[in-house]
């Protein structure tokens, strides 16, 4: 991202820090000018609440805080109180339901909106609970997403259109750096403004004139450096985001010196990246104050680097009228105490507070200036206010909730991180069978080394990444380790769509959440021609049943990869060079096909006879559940890969990788592009 840098008192004197604050007027002015520029958007009343939107997470819709499939209901008071309890709530959400999912079939990103747990009525009604709460909403927009079915619009219509539908806010444009003013222009022709908030500083200035909002990736010296969109537009609203990071004081503290917010991020993909009880506290002390100072944070007299008394203390200036506030952060490691701020011809009779203590301060006088005299916890914040005369009930409000929450020091809370631990659900065993059931293949029992690795995009090698088998310390995305296997019987085939109809004639199975469920058929049976192909569009949930009925269950990861791999450590089923022969054709089409019929690619069994197992559908096993995800092990990759991207869900054909599937509710889980195969436990 572009912005301003400056050293401020890091080196350089009132007179200097002066010379480059009017340079830096006069370039904002010339700029303004020379670009046309109109705040017109920052004006209208449906779009004001952006200039103090300062704490928003981005939350996966899979989240487990949001929505509990158990009563399929979503739970906004459990999620937001959660919020409010370690680190003092939200103002917006953006609420991700896309990436990493999209793309294992043809649901584009609109589709994927429809098809969250009880479709759009659902939904908007989630977004009233939020609005009940005072949080305003975003989804975001990709794109980038021209590779599954075909909206058959323009995104920016299909994007206002949806937004309108379901009363969201605004809209996140991934990996956009500024969102085209088509999309602003789309929501004013409904007479649904909507805030636009693209994922970096717009590209080019005159963005800004309907970007409102943006996320800030700094880099964090010593001396902040100051925003250059905040600067160009100080109603301009900026989320700084440290998805990864596990300390956030860098990132809070650049936010609070440019009068900005900060992307309260832990669920990254599925990886919880849980926010500290240090920097939890931190945030709600910052939130609080700019929340009640947000006023004066849009000042368009906003001066950074205002001189301070102590060397590693910088300070911004914000005047508003006859009042002032200056935010403070110390960069130090130490506490700063004494005359600290100088505040120069300080008019007669003016009052100051210092407003993270929520204490009145009498001033020393200096001729005509006022020394103040407060501290600045280590590595921490400071605010103060100046009013001409009585506190306004607000302001009092403020001081008042700031002098009942900082009672305790910044550094008495843990800055300690952890990852959280995941657990595999339980698969009950089956009654072990000495006798082949039809279209079982038996797999001997083996001490194999059961090595693999998931193929998230994101996450790098970090602890928290994929998934943490029974045997691991923490998440991780490599796995190593040697697994004894019992004799079991798996299935030779994938389930096809003949004999799932068996289990449907037999138990009248119908799932509670059915939206979704066998798509593909045409009322209770599946199209002409398809009785051998693999059954799709059944959720995890659907597979167990069938596996339970059936005597079966589904098999373990490392059962799944053992009947595919053998002993012999080959790459794919057949041995260890690719063979197209040996899957089906990839379709690259915007329309999901159908899978080819089981059986039909003989060249691609294992050496245990077993066939599909990569390139057909991909294949339930496995489920993992920490605090805030659940997520399935997918095996084998499918025929399906929407083109034109490299964010859709990647493909894993090799025997030594798998994929995480993130899992909501069967609505949004079940899939084209999904299948199972069962097993049997052995005598």
């Amino acid at each position: 991202m572009s912005k301003l840098l400056i050293g401020g008192n890091h080196g350089c004197s009132a007179q200097e820090t002066q010379i480059w604050l009017d340079e830096m007027r006069g370039w904002r002015t010339n700029r303004q000018i020379r670009m046309g520029y109109s705040g017109d958007m920052y004006d209208l009343p449906a779009l004001k609440w952006t200039q103090s939107s300062f704490i928003q997470p981005q939350m996966m819709m899979e989240d487990r805080y949001f929505y509990d499939p158990d009563s399929g209901k979503y739970t906004v008071d459990r999620y937001l109180d959660d919020t409010e309890k370690r680190y003092g709530g939200i103002d917006s959400v953006l609420i991700w339901h896309t990436y990493t999912n999209i793309g294992i079939d043809d649901r584009n990103q609109y589709d994927l909106i429809r098809d969250m747990p009880g479709g759009i009525p659902a939904v908007k009604q989630m977004v009233s609970d939020f609005h009940r709460r005072g949080v305003k909403v975003f989804f975001p927009v990709m794109v980038w997403d021209q590779g599954t079915r075909d909206e058959e619009k323009p995104n920016w219509t299909a994007t206002a259109e949806m937004m309108k539908e379901i009363g969201a806010d605004g809209v996140n444009g991934d990996t956009m750096d500024g969102i085209p003013k088509a999309f602003s222009d789309a929501a004013l022709k409904i007479n649904h403004p909507l805030a636009l908030e693209p994922e970096a500083f717009p590209g080019h200035d005159e963005m800004l004139a309907w970007n409102t909002m943006s996320w800030g990736y700094w880099t964090y010296p010593y001396a902040p450096d100051v925003s250059r969109s905040k600067w160009l537009e100080p109603r301009a609203m900026v989320n700084v985001s440290a998805r990864w990071s596990h300390s956030k004081t860098e990132y809070l503290q650049a936010a609070f010196f440019n009068g900005v917010g900060f992307e309260s991020w832990e669920n990254v993909w599925g990886i919880w990246n849980g926010i500290t009880p240090r920097d939890g506290e931190a945030i709600r002390r910052m939130a609080t104050m700019e929340r009640g100072l947000a006023p004066f944070l849009v000042s368009k007299d906003w001066q950074p680097y205002y001189t301070t008394e102590s060397r590693g203390l910088f300070a911004s200036y914000w005047p508003l009228n006859s009042e002032a506030v200056w935010t403070l952060v110390n960069r130090s490691d130490y506490v700063m105490q004494g005359e600290l701020l100088r505040v120069k011809s300080a008019p007669a009779g003016s009052k100051f507070f210092d407003v993270y203590h929520g204490v009145e301060l009498t001033p020393r006088m200096d001729g005509q200036d006022a020394l103040l005299s407060f501290t600045v916890e280590p590595n921490g914040y400071g605010a103060i206010l100046q009013v001409p005369g009585a506190l306004s009930a607000a302001q009092q409000t403020l001081l008042t909730k700031m002098r009942s929450i900082t009672q305790k020091p910044l550094e008495s809370y843990s800055a300690e991180w952890n990852f959280i631990p995941q657990t595999l659900v339980e698969i009950p065993t089956t009654k072990a069978t000495s006798q082949a059931l039809e279209g079982m293949t038996k797999i001997p029992a083996a001490t194999y080394r059961f090595r693999v690795n998931g193929i998230e995009i994101e996450g790098r090698d970090d602890v928290g990444v994929d998934f943490q088998y029974p045997w691991e310390p923490s998440p991780r995305r490599y796995h190593d380790h040697i697994v004894n296997i019992d004799t079991f019987w798996m299935d030779t085939n994938l389930v096809t769509n003949e004999q799932f109809k068996k289990f449907i004639d037999a138990t009248h199975y119908k799932p509670k959440d059915a939206k979704n469920f066998l798509r593909d058929w045409k009322g209770d049976t599946y199209p002409v021609s398809w009785a051998d192909k693999p059954v799709t569009w059944v959720s995890l949930e659907d597979a167990r049943a069938y596996a339970k009925w059936a005597g079966k269950r589904l098999p373990h990861e490392w059962e799944w990869q053992y009947a595919a791999q053998g002993t012999d450590d080959r790459k794919y089923p057949w041995g260890n060079t690719w063979s197209a022969e040996a899957v089906p054709v990839v379709d690259k089409g915007r329309r999901l096909t159908s899978p080819d019929a089981v059986g039909a690619h003989p060249k691609g069994a294992s050496s245990f006879g077993i066939q599909d197992l990569v390139g057909n559908v991909w294949q339930w096993t496995d489920e993992y559940e920490d605090d805030h995800t659940r997520a399935a092990v997918l095996r084998g990759g499918s025929y399906y890969q929407p083109g034109g991207s490299i964010w859709y869900f990647p493909q894993a054909y090799r025997n030594d990788e798998h994929g995480k599937f993130l899992l909501m509710a069967p609505s949004e889980d079940r899939s084209g592009a999904v299948g199972f195969r069962c097993v049997m436990d052995a005598q």
